[in-house]
């Protein structure tokens, strides 16, 4: 049954619509595959909410959508939906855990590229009708620095990059900034040692990264801290669970809460700059100029 506003309600929702708070955007990234990313991204958006915030996780890994996997959760609508006018953003939303929003992957963002601008503009207006409930959007990226993810990560105002004890791991960490350093002006990075076994090990991955960048590129990275590897993560995963909520006194769900603590002190955007309207813009029309995801 349609139950009309109220005045107060009705001037609640203009006041949210023209005034609206900034939202942080995060992109969690890394470059190579099995560093962790996914696992970081969910549990710094439950570390979040646990904080009384209201956080937006997108799943953003085209190819290999996993964010929905990791939490148990399932839809039979996706951002293609959205994209084709059939479904509102609000109706493909997931409720993740404590309260996070999730918008499912889906291989149509991929038509970006080609969106009409009736479609472009509905994109757009899909994410501003939620600007006024949101505090923090997370993104999780793909693994590579293909045009997806160097899409995503330019639109974001905040970078985490996730690296583990890998050779490869800092190698493709490295080649991902120096991508998004040169040729399209990032050059603040914020910096995750992911499944550490010490403390040292972690600042000891940072300073390895932070060398190279040193010697050969113009960034600035700040050292987030570590993960420790866990095995109450390995547990929460098999529960399809996220470990902030299965087991939050475990070591890895404190070091993921202390992660939340450091983002939540992070400069907000300008207003202008930071709704997600904004940031779908820039990511539709970078996206434009690259000539689309492949």
């Amino acid at each position: 049954m349609f139950v009309p506003e109220t005045s107060n309600d009705q001037a609640a929702g203009l006041r949210r619509i023209t005034n609206p708070s900034p939202v942080r955007v995060i992109a969690v990234t890394g470059g190579k595959g099995g560093v962790g990313k996914t696992n970081v991204s969910v549990n710094l958006a439950a570390s979040l909410a646990r904080s009384g915030k209201d956080v937006m996780l997108l799943d953003a890994d085209l190819g290999l959508a996993n964010v929905d996997v990791l939490l148990g959760l399932q839809s039979a609508y996706n951002l293609s939906h959205v994209i084709s006018g059939e479904r509102t953003l609000s109706e493909i939303i997931l409720e993740g855990p404590l309260g996070v929003k999730v918008v499912p992957a889906s291989s149509g963002i991929k038509k970006m590229a080609d969106l009409t601008p009736a479609e472009h503009a509905g994109l757009i207006h899909a994410f501003s009708e939620l600007s006024g409930s949101i505090d923090t959007l997370i993104v999780d990226t793909a693994a590579g620095i293909f045009d997806g993810v160097v899409s995503f990560v330019r639109a974001a105002q905040e970078v985490i990059v996730v690296v583990c004890d890998e050779p490869a791991s800092i190698t493709d960490a490295y080649a991902l900034m120096k991508l998004m350093c040169r040729h399209y002006g990032k050059r603040r990075f914020r910096v995750l040692a992911n499944m550490t076994h010490s403390a040292q090990e972690g600042r000891h991955l940072f300073n390895k990264l932070m060398r190279v960048a040193d010697r050969f590129l113009d960034v600035s990275l700040d050292y987030l801290g570590a993960v420790p590897a866990d095995d109450y993560v390995r547990k929460a995963v098999q529960k399809q669970r996220c470990v902030v909520e299965t087991y939050p006194g475990s070591r890895s769900a404190t070091a993921f809460m202390q992660l939340a603590r450091e983002t939540d002190r992070w400069p907000l955007p300008t207003r202008a700059s930071g709704q997600l309207e904004f940031f779908v813009e820039q990511l539709v029309a970078g996206n434009r100029r690259e000539g689309g995801w492949q």
